[in-house]
């Protein structure tokens, strides 16, 4: 009894030093927001604190359901409250406003001019995240990795998703109904990333016919973890590292042994950057990128087609909108004869998509900071210094649906309003931009997403691959219609979308799909 005694003492007084810890740094970031001169917003727990991560989608809902349920910690304590708030939070406080949290103070800015310094800023202003090299290394690193996603990448890119989403169209045409969309659409994604990046081919395998394994992982995995997936994550991470090594002794002979550069995958014109001059990249640093570039090139994509193909089964029309843009561009031509260099360009419907669904369901919202050294932030008319080690936050969800920008259907998935009709015809219709700043889905500036291209051409060439032909519907339940079925898919992305390490669905297999010819 008397240990129990005392073991509870122990861990009151942890609890209790926790909680004063807590009240301190939350009292000193107070402190700090104030001296920025902007309406401010309190959590008692940092979104990112790792325990509160775990529960945060258990606790909140609960606590909503109580007497003042609708507070800053039920609004702003959770990862992903941004897709949930839209603009609300702007609207009431102004463009700009500061969260405070123990952990950072979080700035959060909805000017389109002001994101743009920001982002232009990069030497001042930065990533909060540890790269692979700063200064003039990084630069080094950005130059060669931007030679590297060329045309001639993209071609690979082209030709492999076509042959892919081919394959997996035919796999899915078998089936009553799909409940592994996003699982099928993830492997498409790493494939082409495979062939892409370090020119290897594989087939396309749906996810009935294939064993399921991740590519990503830390040391920390490999600890004795009780739970099976940490483990197996490691061990894909360890085989993933094996093979890339692999890869790169394999380019170093090739480059060594002067044999003939005829394959523009990633890994390979690393090496042979690396070869020709031994400043440009390390090892590691190849390693390094090329980790990044698998990371950032595969549940990305992934992501925003799973979205991309439930707006689509929820809204025909704009699938026979792809059709004609298809037949426009192809004519009687098969998938075999299509050409990336004549063809992606003219694909703008089917690029349109892309840039609506990731207006709406950005995956992979960049933030900034202010590192060690206060950094003035001008927006509109005001100039705010915000203090040393301030987060700063781009609301995407705010800004990439607010109506002063988009209009009053701002929250609509509507793709074609990123086309400008010139004729009745596909052929002579028109990309329309934004202002800048207030699109920033691949972000902006000197460190926007050097894949971009990539991933366009990727999307693009799925989507003229599976509607050429094709149509998407939903499963309709015995006890509905397809416009409540519509309906209640696009309840679905709203409700049960949430950022685990991207933002995602969660749930896609509780909206089944079904594909029929045209």
């Amino acid at each position: 009894m008397a240990g129990l005694i005392v073991l509870l003492a122990v861990g009151a007084l942890l609890a209790l030093a926790a909680a004063a810890d807590t009240g301190v740094r939350l009292l000193r970031n107070y402190r700090l927001a104030k001296t920025i001169g902007a309406p401010i917003r309190i959590v008692p727990i940092s979104p990112l604190n790792p325990f509160w991560v775990l529960l945060d989608r258990k606790v909140l809902p609960l606590l909503r359901r109580l007497p003042f349920g609708d507070n800053s910690f039920t609004r702003y304590n959770w990862r992903g409250w941004e897709v949930e708030d839209r603009w609300r939070s702007h609207y009431e406080m102004g463009d700009i406003w500061v969260l405070v949290t123990p952990f950072k103070n979080w700035v959060y800015v909805n000017d389109p001019d002001a994101l743009m310094s920001v982002f232009r800023r990069g030497n001042e202003i930065t990533r909060p995240v540890v790269v692979t090299a700063e200064g003039e290394r990084w630069k080094t690193q950005r130059r060669i990795l931007t030679h590297c996603f060329n045309e001639a990448n993209n071609k690979i890119v082209w030709s492999e998703v076509i042959t892919l989403a081919g394959d997996m169209l035919q796999y899915w045409s078998t089936k009553a109904s799909i409940r592994s969309s996003a699982d099928d659409l993830r492997t498409l994604s790493l494939h082409v990333l495979s062939r892409a990046a370090f020119g290897k081919s594989f087939p396309f395998e749906g996810a009935d016919n294939r064993d399921h394994s991740a590519t990503l992982g830390t040391k920390a995995l490999a600890w004795p973890w009780p739970f099976r997936k940490l483990r197996s994550v490691y061990a894909a991470w360890v085989n993933f590292h094996d093979y890339m090594t692999g890869m790169y002794e394999e380019g170093k002979r090739a480059a060594a042994a002067g044999k003939a550069a005829d394959d523009h995958n990633l890994l390979s014109l690393m090496v042979r950057a690396s070869q020709a001059d031994p400043q440009s990249l390390t090892e590691s640093e190849i390693y390094g990128n090329m980790f990044a570039v698998s990371f950032a090139g595969h549940d990305t994509t992934s992501n925003t087609l799973t979205f991309a193909l439930h707006f689509l089964a929820a809204h025909p029309g704009v699938q026979d909108w792809l059709t004609e843009e298809a037949a426009d561009v192809f004519g009687e031509r098969g998938p075999e004869e299509w050409d990336y260099r004549a063809d992606f360009p003219r694909l703008k419907r089917c690029l349109a998509v892309m840039y609506e669904t990731m207006r709406l369901y950005t995956p992979v919202p960049v933030l900034k900071w202010t590192a060690d050294r206060s950094q003035p932030v001008t927006v509109h008319d005001r100039t705010y210094l915000l203090p040393p080690h301030s987060m700063i936050a781009p609301s995407y969800g705010a800004i990439q649906t607010d109506p002063r920008f988009w209009g009053s259907d701002s929250l609509a998935w509507w793709p074609s309003r990123w086309i400008k009709k010139t004729s009745s015809s596909s052929n002579e219709e028109e990309f329309h931009m934004p202002p800048r700043g207030a699109f920033l889905a691949w972000s902006e500036g000197t460190r926007d997403c050097v894949g971009r291209k990539f991933s366009q051409v990727e999307f693009v060439a799925t989507m003229a691959a599976l509607f050429r032909r094709w149509r998407v519907d939903l499963v309709v339940s015995p006890k509905e219609t397809l416009d409540a079925a519509r309906r209640r898919v696009g309840r679905l992305t709203k409700t049960d979308s949430y950022a685990v390490l991207l933002l995602q669905m969660l749930h896609p297999e509780r909206a089944p799909l079904v594909w029929r010819r045209a």
